[in-house]
Order: C-alpha cells, then structure tokens, then sequence
C-alpha cells in the first residue's frame, strides 16, 4: 500500500496551488464555453460545413466530460489524484493540439471527445484535491473559490474566445490550451512531487460505463443530425434509435443488479435527490442551450463579430460572481427552496424578457437583460445542489453528486442541440406566417411588402434585387421570432421548475424517515438495550 498524503501546502505553495487548480479548471470549462463563439469561424474552416454541423463537436465535447466523471472515480483509486490528474492534462493537452491542427470535421470531432473525456476526469479531481488543501474551516470559502471558477464558460470564456478567434483566429484558442495544460502539468508535477495516496481496489462497471456511453453518445448523435438528415427517414439515425431502445432497459436492468454501479439508480428513492436532479437538469439544459443559441445566431442574423457577439454576454459576470458568495451563506441558514423557487422565477422573468426582443439594431435589448440574468446564474447552482444533497450522507452524498453533475453536464450538450432544433423548427414556420401577414394574403387591404417593394423600385433596384432584399428581410425576422419562441418555452418551464419544487422536503428540517427506516432504527436500538 502507497503512503498517505503527506502534510497540506502552506505559504506560497499553497497560493500557488490554488491558482494552477483554478488554473486548470478554467481551462477545461473556458473551453467548453468559448467554443461557441468559434463556431461560424471553425465551420467556414473545416470544408465549408453548415455551422449545425459544428455543433456536434461542442456536444460531444460535453458528452465526454460527463463520461470522463465515473472514469475519474475508478481510476483515483488506483493511479492516486495527483497521478492521475497529470496523465489527464497530458491526453488533454495533446487533444488540443490535435483539435488546432485539424483540417476536416472528421480529425476535429473525435480530438473533441478524447479531449472533453480527459477534461471530465480532472474536474472531480482538481476539486477534490482543492478541498483537500483547506482546512475544515475554511470549506465554504473553498467552494465558494470553486463556485467562482465554474460560471467562468458563461461569463468570461465566451468573450475572450471570440476575441481569440476574431484577433488570432480559432485555432489559436487550441494551442493556447495546448501550451496552458503542459504549464499546469510542470507546476502541479513540481509541487506535489512525491505525494503519495491510499490505493483503493473497488470494482469497475466496464459493462454499465459501455451501456451509459451508449446512451448518451446515441441520443446526443440523433439529436445533432435530425435536422440536417431528416430524423428516422434516415437508416442511420433509424439504427441509432434502435440501439436507444434496446439499450436504455438493459442499462436499467444492469445498474440496478451491480453493486458498484457507474450511475447509481437506487438513489432515485429519495424525493430530494429526484426533485432537485430534475430542476439541476432542465435547468442547466434551457441555460446553456439559450446562451448558445444566442451568442451564434447574433453573429449569423445580425452581423455581430466574434469579438461583439462575446462581449455582449459578458454582462453576465458584473453581478453572476458575487452573487455566488452571498448563496453560500444564506444556504446555511434560509430553507433552499424558496432560493431555488426564487431563481427559477428570475430566470422565467429573464427568458421572458429576451423572449420580446425585436430590434436588431439595439445592443441595450441584449444588455440589460444579461445583467440581470447574472444575478440569476449565480444563484442557480448552490441551492439547487443543497436541495439535490439533502437527506444523504456519507458515500451516498458522494454517489448523489457524481450522478447530479454528469447528468447536469450531459443536459447541457442536449440543451445546445435542442434549441437548435427548436430554432430550425420555428424558423420557416414564421417566414411562411410573415410572408402571408404583411404581403397581402391574410387581408386585401394590408399589404405593407407591396408598399416596400414600390419604394425599394423607385429608388432604383431592379425587380430581382428588390425580390432577393424582401426574402432576407423576411428571413432576418422569422429567425429572430423563432430564437425568440426558444426564451419563451425556456420561461414557462422555469416557471413550472418553480412550483415542483415545493414538493421537496424543507432543507432546514431533517427528512423523516420511511416507516421501513422507523422500524429498522427501532429494531437496532432493541438490540443495543438488550447488549450488557
């Protein structure tokens, strides 16, 4: 057996510590976020593809990084944290090169995946080895340090990625990681030289990680070609939803009988961890689909540069990162579920409020509303997750919280395609709608487009240029009214997150026990009394 950790850092090295680690965690989620606004430079760079086709790589990406949560939990046990959080840099690092060198969408997509599996494996790792540092006082400012560090792809990542990529070009971002996790492997190597650990010999569920791999690689692929491939006329994606069907039992089946389970399904018996999951989830998935959804198409619809279309979330940093702080201290003494009830009302608001955006030509439409939004971004993850953990201790508060951020990350790879669908979906619905509406079909005496053609002819475009200006004008507002339908849906289904979670047990009060867990604990106090 391997020795234990040796003494915590102090001084220096333990300031140093904390800036590699946090170092280290914004460049696995930077790149999560700033990936996004790349998306109309990379697709024109990789064979021409449509900017849909993109998509995947950002999906996948996030797929990987769920798979690599479970990974990281096995292989702790028997490589040791500090080891393994060097091997996961290197692969993430050479992933990245990999990514900046590629020259076709099929080199890019599957470095994505390698490098979003190697990301996943150091995110449960820099944490844990972060709050190992802190002594028992100090937890909260830890998480609260961690909290800081994890709104980073929606705050700063997308702005200093589009500036990237508009001032250096896309692949600069990928080396720039490249160069960024080789540092951060010399300083973590340097520090932590000779650090040992307990090994822990606990079994792997190959069988069940091959199965939710299945699973999330199958859906998310039929969710990012459905479009752009017709859906089940498709033979491909009809094979896809037939390995779903027969897979999705199996992996029930399978999870429920193993003791060491990859996703541990008997922790959805407790009322919090299903309730909260579900607001984690849906959650996360409205969030980072709108925000992706937004930052593209600003660039697509309104001409917005890389560089413009990241400063205007940038707004959501002035009040996300200190609001994270302020929900660490009221969770210990307010019930969590009016914050969470709270938040999700907020956000509704928000959506709703991006949802009746019609000019685009004003910036202060997009401004406000992601300042406010930060508010809300930063006060979503800290209760949800107290309201998820309530109730559970010990391993299974461990188990809980691995499920809840591998499901939370794989919903946010759904939720960018999703809303791309939505999108696609209500587009030509409203260009046929606005075609009908101002061009003279619905009513004889309404016909604006008539009124705009004879003044665009007048001034002297011919009958092809005028017609060419009117169908781009037409297309230019349907596709605004359809991201603006994606805000709507997202606001009442905040609203309904709102209500569930009243449902849940109080998060200030102990959550009573089942009569089963009654008569258990009575059976064991008996035996106690019975003991001389």
């Amino acid at each position: 057996m391997a020795a234990v950790y040796l003494r915590r850092l102090h001084g220096w090295r333990f300031v140093l510590f904390n800036a590699v680690l946090g170092l280290a965690h914004i460049v696995v989620l930077f790149n999560a976020g700033s990936y996004i606004a790349l998306l109309p430079h990379v697709s024109g760079d990789l064979g021409g593809v449509l900017p849909s086709f993109l998509t995947w790589a950002q999906t996948d990406f996030m797929v990987g990084l769920a798979l690599g949560f479970p990974l990281a939990r096995y292989l702790s046990g028997r490589l040791g944290e500090y080891r393994l959080m060097i091997a996961a840099f290197m692969v993430y690092s050479l992933a990245s090169y990999l990514c900046g060198d590629s020259r076709t969408l099929a080199q890019f997509v599957p470095a994505r995946i390698v490098q979003g599996i190697a990301g996943g494996i150091t995110i449960p790792l820099a944490q844990s080895m972060l709050l190992n540092e802190y002594p028992k006082r100090l937890k909260a400012l830890a998480l609260t340090v961690w909290g800081l560090f994890s709104i980073t792809p929606f705050t700063i990542g997308m702005p200093v990625g589009g500036y990237i990529a508009y001032m250096l070009g896309w692949r600069s971002l990928f080396y720039l990681d490249f160069v960024l996790t080789l540092i951060i492997v010399g300083t973590l190597s340097a520090l932590l030289y000779g650090r040992g650990f307990r090994r822990r010999y606990a079994r792997f569920d190959l069988v069940g990680f091959l199965l939710l791999a299945v699973l999330l690689l199958g859906l998310q692929t039929l969710l990012n070609m459905g479009n752009d491939f017709d859906w089940l006329d498709s033979p491909f994606l009809q094979a896809v939803a037939l390995v779903l069907v027969i897979a999705f039992p199996v992996f029930i089946i399978w999870e429920l009988g193993e003791r060491h389970p990859t996703l541990d399904l008997h922790l959805f018996k407790h009322r919090n961890f299903v309730i909260g999951l579900i607001g984690l989830t849906l959650g996360f998935f409205s969030i980072q689909g709108l925000l992706s959804l937004l930052i593209v198409q600003i660039q697509l619809l309104l001409g917005y540069s890389s560089k413009l279309a990241g400063l205007a979330l940038l707004p959501l940093v002035l009040l996300g990162a200190p609001t994270i702080a302020v929900m660490h201290y009221l969770c210990k003494y307010l019930d969590a579920r009016w914050l969470v009830c709270l938040n999700c009302l907020g956000f509704a608001w928000t959506f709703y409020w991006i949802g009746l955006f019609d000019d685009p030509h004003s910036y202060e439409e997009l401004f406000w509303p992601m300042v406010v939004e930060g508010i809300f971004l930063g006060s979503f993850f800290t209760p949800v997750t107290v309201l998820t953990l309530h109730g559970l201790s010990g391993p299974l508060m461990t188990r809980a919280a691995e499920v809840a951020n591998l499901l939370r990350v794989a919903a946010g790879a759904f939720g960018i395609t999703f809303q791309g669908i939505v999108f696609f979906r209500r587009a030509h619905f409203h260009q046929l709608h606005l075609a009908d509406h101002f061009g003279g079909r619905q009513s004889v005496s309404f016909d604006p487009l008539g009124q705009l053609t004879a003044k665009l002819s007048s001034s002297g475009l011919t009958p092809g240029e005028v017609q060419a200006k009117l169908g781009l004008l037409i297309k230019q507002e349907a596709a605004i009214l359809s991201m603006n339908d994606a805000f709507l849906v997202a606001s009442f289904l905040f609203i309904g997150l709102g209500v569930l979670v009243w449902f849940a047990h109080p998060t200030h009060l102990p959550v009573p026990m089942s009569p089963a867990e009654e008569l258990r604990r009575m059976r064991a106090e008996e035996l106690l009394e019975e003991v001389p």
